[in-house]
């Protein structure tokens, strides 16, 4: 059974950073492309950020370029999003996701994830 533990989340203000975790365990990990969403309170939850299964390509969607990254670990089976230049509007709860196909490159739906995490709370303050 596949299990995704994000953490990291927590209340900063604007113009800080935060770094959150996935951790993956219950198959192999470095096989699969993730992704990162988040879904703000009364809104869909919406595409943040993807990485390949080789971690060689990422994408971002525009309202976080420049301003966030993601990486992944395949040895400690973890992938990070690292969140720099924090603004209210980042406010949401985040999710990890692993798609579930072998050697996957970008996904951008969330159709296109077959495993969730149970999510981390970010709170950008003003």
């Amino acid at each position: 059974q596949v299990q995704l533990v994000e953490s990291g989340g927590g209340s900063v203000q604007a113009g800080g950073s935060l770094r959150l975790s996935c951790a993956a365990s219950g198959r192999t990990f470095s096989s699969y492309a993730m992704g990162w969403f988040r879904q703000a309170s009364g809104k869909e939850r919406e595409f943040v950020a993807a990485i390949s299964w080789s971690g060689g390509h990422t994408d971002f969607a525009d309202s976080v370029k420049g301003r966030f990254t993601i990486s992944r670990d395949n040895a400690k089976n973890t992938v990070y999003l690292q969140m720099n230049s924090l603004k209210p509007e980042d406010t949401a709860v985040y999710y990890c996701a692993s798609n579930g196909i072998k050697y996957g490159d970008l996904y951008y739906g969330a159709n296109d994830y077959a495993y969730w995490g149970q999510g981390t709370q970010v709170t950008v303050s003003s």
